[in-house]
Parts: C-alpha cells; sequence; structure tokens
C-alpha cells in the first residue's frame, strides 16, 4: 500500500511524502519492510526527523463514557536531519520491528473487526509536525495465538467483536498500557453462557490466556465459582496442542447441563 501527501503546515510548494511496504502482513514478534519517499518542492526545507511507528485504536473509559482514540504503542527515527534543496528525491528504506505484544487484526483471513492498527510515518520540517497517515496493517496470529483461537471455534463459539482497551490485565506480562478483547458469542450447548472474552498477552517466549464468561441475564453461576480462568503457555507446547478439551472442561463446567446451579 502507498500513501502520498503533501506535507501539513508547510504551505504551498513544499516537500511531499511517500511510504510504501513490501507487505502489510506481519505477525507479532515480526516486522514490516518498506520504503518512504520523500520529494523536495519548490523550496529549500529543514527536515530535522523522519520517524516510523505503529499506532492503534484504543478504547478509554473516561467516566460513564468511553472514548476511542489513536494512540502510538511503538516508534523509530530513520536516518538523520538532512537539508532539502529543490527538486531533490531521497528514498530512506526501513525495517519495523513488531513487538511482541503487538494486537492481532486477523484471523484466518477474517478480519477482527473494529480493529485499526496501521504504520504512521512522521516528518519533522522547520518546526511543524506533519501528523502523518495510517497504512493499515494486517496483523495475523502466531501459532500458539492461532491454536487457541482455532480451538473456540471448533467448539462453536463465533466471533463477536475485538477492540483494545486501555488498562492493565494483573499477573499477566502485559507492557503496553494496553490489551485486547476478543469477544464470541457462545454456542447453545452452553446453556448458562452468553459471551465469552478472550485476552491474550504474548512476549518473546510465550504468551498468557485469560478467559471472562459472561452469563445469560437472570442465571447466577455457582457460589464461589470463578468465571475467570487464565493459564501461560510457551509458544512451541501453545502451537503444538488442541485446547479444545482443556477450555470445554472449564466451560462446561460453569456454564453447560451440568453444574450450572
Amino acid at each position: 500500500m502507498v500513501l502520498k501527501r503533501l506535507l501539513a503546515g508547510i504551505g504551498f510548494g513544499g516537500a511531499s511524502v511517500e511510504t510504501s511496504l513490501a507487505s502489510p502482513v506481519t505477525t507479532p514478534g515480526g516486522s514490516l519492510r518498506g520504503t518512504v519517499v520523500i520529494e523536495a518542492g519548490d523550496v529549500e526545507q529543514r527536515v530535522e526527523q523522519l520517524t516510523v511507528g505503529l499506532q492503534a485504536r484504543v478504547e478509554t473509559e473516561i467516566g460513564d463514557h468511553e472514548v476511542n482514540s489513536d494512540m502510538e504503542f511503538h516508534r523509530v527515527r530513520l536516518g538523520d536531519a538532512v537539508v532539502l534543496s529543490p527538486g531533490q528525491r531521497f528514498q530512506v528504506p526501513f525495517d519495523l520491528f513488531v513487538p511482541w505484544e503487538t494486537p492481532i487484526t486477523v484471523h484466518r483471513g477474517r478480519h477482527l473487526h473494529p480493529m485499526r492498527l496501521g504504520v504512521n510515518t512522521r516528518l519533522h520540517v522547520a518546526g511543524a509536525v506533519d501528523p502523518g497517515d495510517l497504512d493499515p496493517v494486517a496483523v495475523e496470529p502466531l501459532p500458539s495465538q492461532a491454536a487457541v483461537l482455532d480451538s473456540l471455534f471448533s467448539l462453536g463459539f463465533t466471533f463477536k467483536h475485538a477492540d483494545l482497551e486501555r488498562g492493565r490485565i494483573n499477573r499477566t506480562r502485559q507492557r503496553l498500557p494496553f490489551y485486547q478483547e476478543i469477544e464470541f458469542r457462545s454456542p447453545r450447548r452452553y446453556r448458562g453462557l452468553e459471551e465469552l472474552e478472550l485476552s491474550m498477552v504474548t512476549d518473546e517466549h510465550g504468551m498468557d490466556v485469560v478467559l471472562e464468561l459472561d452469563k445469560k441475564p437472570g442465571l447466577l453461576f455457582s457460589e464461589g465459582r470463578d468465571t475467570y480462568h487464565r493459564f501461560s503457555v510457551g509458544h512451541a507446547e501453545g502451537a503444538g496442542r488442541d485446547w479444545s478439551g482443556h477450555l470445554h472442561q472449564w466451560i462446561d463446567s460453569l456454564a453447560g447441563r451440568r453444574g450450572l446451579f
């Protein structure tokens, strides 16, 4: 994908910037390779800084309201300051590391609606900062993450929506100021369950998986039974395991035909 625009705030005759990605598809812990092309305008300008980074749409709770805003969670500087003379053209290649905790946006070709994540390129020119545009990126799950998702689908859960929430999940390896929550509608086999929410917090070693059950209105889970379940697993072990039995046993003990009340 290619984005090209005139730099904001520098007036007529200013430079333009074009960002292209070799591929808009990546995974947590992977990379995004591309090139930034800067074309000088009709006037001399000093580029003080060029950066590329990742940003995502994050939901923040403020009182009783929820506010969505774009949040940068990784940014790197490319090269040094340079003076653009009229007619000059620069190409700056980059290889942007994708943090292990980067949320996923697709699974088996399905967009996890309404996830919005991409690469943002910014230029600081003569005291003005170009706000940049978002070059959309598809982040596919690691094999360990895909194994958990596949198991939920095999049990009959259907995807509802996914978002990023500002805050922290206690007792996990979380470092970013937000976490991803993927919501599923429950199949009829779990008569006491309305929805299931999944979060996977990942680093280079493995992941913490956190699930929460949302009961149907008017039904109560047995007293003392925790509707949260969490486990940690290494990537190699997680990728090679079918989690269906493990997840069904826990969910059915709380929301199935046995042990609901």
